[in-house]
């Protein structure tokens, strides 16, 4: 392990040099298959040529210009990103660099619609426990886990948790007195893959659309078809496409990062018709936010994964994973839970040791808890390397 990094990640034992497809090398030259995507980043896999050209190219002409002027590839980004969002109800895109930024932005627009409507006072952000939304000080005392509140205090103060699927929980909590937004993830990453139920996501957009409460999706990690709709939310709707009073599930404001721009840090902040407005100039900034590189990066991931048939490809992928595990029928697994390719298994021994001995065995997972291992292999991945490297998970499990 390397003296000059600081010492703030538990690293397996590998050092990378070089990627391609769905398979990372190491210094050695040995490969390991990537079920991890860089943490749902490399939604194209390693070395995608379309991205690889389109990021050179770009480099070759220009690679930043500050956002006090416009460039078109920026722009074009902007357009496309937005059209891509629009059937979840939004209307224009501020241009970040990361996760936690956007979620920033986003209880920014909350807070100062808020207070230009009611007046000061109204500004609490409510989340759900098992949240995950950055480690600023500001994103972690979003966060809804108490281990993120240990330390580094004090936080930003304005936040409430409640459990995620109590309906009556947030019913109480969404005090139109006090209460600025709701930031929710439809299906939560960090904490293991957690979907909140149709019901639960139904109930707060009626309750935030009665109370004027912004309605913020947090999509930073299951976003940008890893569950194989371009946003999460939009699965969550009745079979005609409603919610329950009858009108299409939209967001006031969603986050997106990790798979923008395939590799290349990237975030947003988008707007629907309520909170298009909010934000005027000198309000908000990003020096990096919308650099022409992670532009052109990610208007390649746009046209390729913003297609019916490719978000349809996510989702039979997804379903034979699960189903595979399923059938395995394990007395270790005790459950099997996700959308598309974003999946937890929960499982009855640490997850940690089996992470280890995936990387022996030249496969790369996640935990998403201590006894949770989670899957969020590239949206390019083949049938038989996911079951070669289901395979490997088996025989971890069996003790080989």
């Amino acid at each position: 392990m390397s003296d000059f990094l600081m010492n703030t990640y538990h690293r397996l034992p590998v050092t990378f040099v070089r990627g391609e497809g769905s398979w990372l090398f190491d210094a050695a030259g040995k490969k390991y298959l990537d079920f991890s995507s860089g943490i749902a980043v490399n939604c194209l896999g390693h070395a995608y040529p379309p991205l690889v050209r389109a990021i050179t190219e770009q480099a070759a002409k220009c690679s930043h210009v500050c956002n006090y002027y416009q460039s078109d590839v920026a722009l074009a980004f902007a357009e496309k990103l937005v059209a891509a969002c629009a059937p979840g109800g939004m209307k224009n895109v501020f241009l970040a660099n990361s996760g936690a930024e956007a979620n920033e932005g986003a209880c920014k627009i909350a807070r100062k619609y808020s207070l230009k409507k009611y007046g000061p006072g109204r500004h609490t952000i409510v989340t759900l426990r098992g949240s995950f939304h950055g480690r600023t000080i500001t994103t972690l005392a979003a966060t809804g886990q108490d281990k993120f509140h240990t330390t580094f205090g004090p936080f930003t103060e304005g936040f409430a948790h409640i459990p995620g699927g109590d309906i009556a929980a947030l019913d109480k909590a969404l005090d139109q007195k006090t209460v600025a937004g709701l930031l929710i993830e439809a299906v939560q990453g960090e904490s293991g893959i957690v979907p909140q139920s149709v019901e639960f996501i139904e109930a707060a957009a009626r309750l935030c659309a009665e109370r004027d409460i912004l309605l913020m999706c947090d999509e930073i990690q299951c976003g940008m078809g890893r569950t194989g709709t371009f946003l999460a939310f939009e699965q969550y709707r009745t079979a005609d496409g409603a919610c329950v009073d009858g009108k299409p599930l939209k967001a006031d404001v969603v986050t997106l990062a990790k798979a923008l721009a395939g590799g290349i840090p990237a975030g947003a902040v988008l707007a629907g018709e309520k909170t298009r407005a909010v934000f005027e100039p000198g309000d908000h900034g990003s020096t990096f936010g919308g650099n022409l590189i992670a532009a052109a990066a990610g208007l390649v991931v746009l046209e390729t994964v913003n297609q019916s048939a490719f978000l349809a490809q996510i989702r039979g992928k997804g379903e034979m994973m699960m189903s595979e595990i399923r059938a395995w029928n394990h007395p270790r697994v005790k459950e099997v839970r996700g959308r598309g390719l974003m999946i937890g298994v929960d499982i009855d021994l640490d997850a940690r040791p089996v992470l280890e001995a995936a990387v022996s065995k030249g496969l790369l997972i996640l935990s998403g808890g201590t006894q949770i291992l989670r899957f969020l292999p590239p949206y390019t991945i083949s049938d038989s390397e996911i079951e070669q490297g289901l395979e490997i998970v088996r025989e971890i499990l069996n003790g080989n």
